[in-house]
């Protein structure tokens, strides 16, 4: 079927050829139970995904732990680490899945000093420029786990409890599914679908996440 596009009707053409469908999606873990806080990452064939506007976000040391345990950002955006523990803490960001000396793999070290009541708590703060997940520790308190995505895409987005995401203006047609988690052991293969206006399906993965202490 031919289309005609009279001069009046040319914005309406140009929408009407870009067609853009929403993709949901729900992971489950190796128990079959939702998988909580892992990344999915849909990548249409054919199409370069724009990255989002950077962002200003806070990650806090909070009760032995990370807070939020998983932040997903725009690369170009600058976390704010923030020590509310009344002892101190270390930061090591490494890139990459495994937890390695950060000086190896392009990451950052930092060093909190722990919260002295009546005095705003210690913070540092880090440009994330690279695209890619980024694991969180720290050398003094081994327990201590954290990561955090940093996308170029807007087509990425974190499972909630349900183990859910939902991701609007995808553009309709082939594309690949990824899926990564901080606990994962090696990274889960694609899933190879079909986005149409409405796109819903089920990845079923081999990631069992540690329980966070």
């Amino acid at each position: 079927m031919k289309t005609f596009c009279k001069t009046g009707l040319l914005a309406l053409c140009l929408s009407a050829s870009a067609w853009a469908g929403t993709v949901q999606v729900t992971v489950l873990a190796r128990d079959g139970q939702p998988l909580t806080d892992a990344v999915v990452r849909v990548e249409p064939t054919g199409h370069t995904p724009v990255a989002p506007a950077p962002v200003q976000v806070q990650v806090r040391q909070e009760g032995l732990a990370f807070v939020p345990a998983l932040t997903v950002v725009p690369a170009g955006s600058t976390v704010e680490f923030v020590n509310l523990d009344r002892f101190e803490h270390h930061v090591r960001g490494t890139m990459g899945q495994a937890l390695q000396t950060a000086s190896s793999t392009g990451g950052f070290e930092l060093r909190l000093g722990g919260r002295v009541e009546g005095r705003p708590a210690p913070a540092a703060k880090e440009l994330l420029a690279q695209a890619g997940p980024i694991q969180l520790g720290c050398h003094l308190h081994g327990s201590m786990r954290g990561a955090i995505y940093v996308t170029d895409s807007a087509w990425v987005a974190r499972t909630d409890a349900q183990g859910r995401i939902t991701l609007e203006n995808v553009p309709e047609g082939p594309a690949v599914v990824r899926v990564w988690h901080p606990d994962q052991l090696l990274d889960a293969p694609p899933r190879s679908v079909t986005v149409t206006p409405v796109t819903a399906l089920q990845l079923d993965t081999p990631i069992q996440p540690r329980r966070r202490r």
